[in-house]
């Protein structure tokens, strides 16, 4: 049996913008994922620096953090089986345009500058990346009596 892990994503304003909020959360449920915390936000300029400092000094920094700045985002914290590889398999391709159909980036994205969604690229970023944008009291742990149809 695969891990469980947590990890997060964040519906971009791009996709709030767009009203693709549902069907975003709808596909990352699908899979079999859990949502075990989900919040609508504005990001602040200061949350957004430490949420991308692993870019800081590079060119393309002031706009990662204008853009996510810009318009609420939907905040996501996921739990399941290789949760962080399932979502990014979900989520495709950074660039849209080399995302395969199905993904939602291959679906819904044209722009490698508004390619929706966020998903965290290992549980150790998972784990950072989380804890800056959820407490520990604002993650919930639950069973579903499906879950038994679902993981092994």
């Amino acid at each position: 049996m695969a891990e469980i892990q947590r990890t997060l994503v964040l519906l971009k304003p791009d996709a709030v913008q767009r009203g693709l909020a549902g069907e975003l959360i709808k596909r990352l449920e699908q899979t079999g994922l859990k949502l075990i915390g989900l919040k609508l936000m504005k990001v602040s300029e200061a949350l957004a620096k430490k949420h991308y400092s692993a870019h800081e000094g590079k060119k393309f920094f002031p706009g990662l953090v204008s853009f996510i700045t810009s318009s609420p985002i939907v905040a996501i914290a996921v739990e399941g089986p290789s949760a962080v590889e399932l979502v990014r398999k979900v989520m495709g391709k950074t660039n849209p345009v080399e995302a395969a159909p199905g993904t939602i980036r291959g679906d819904f994205g044209v722009d490698i500058g508004r390619n929706l969604i966020h998903g965290s690229d290992s549980p150790e970023s998972a784990a950072k990346e989380l804890a800056i944008f959820f407490t520990p009291a604002e993650l919930v742990s639950y069973s579903r009596d499906y879950d038994r149809w679902i993981i092994e």
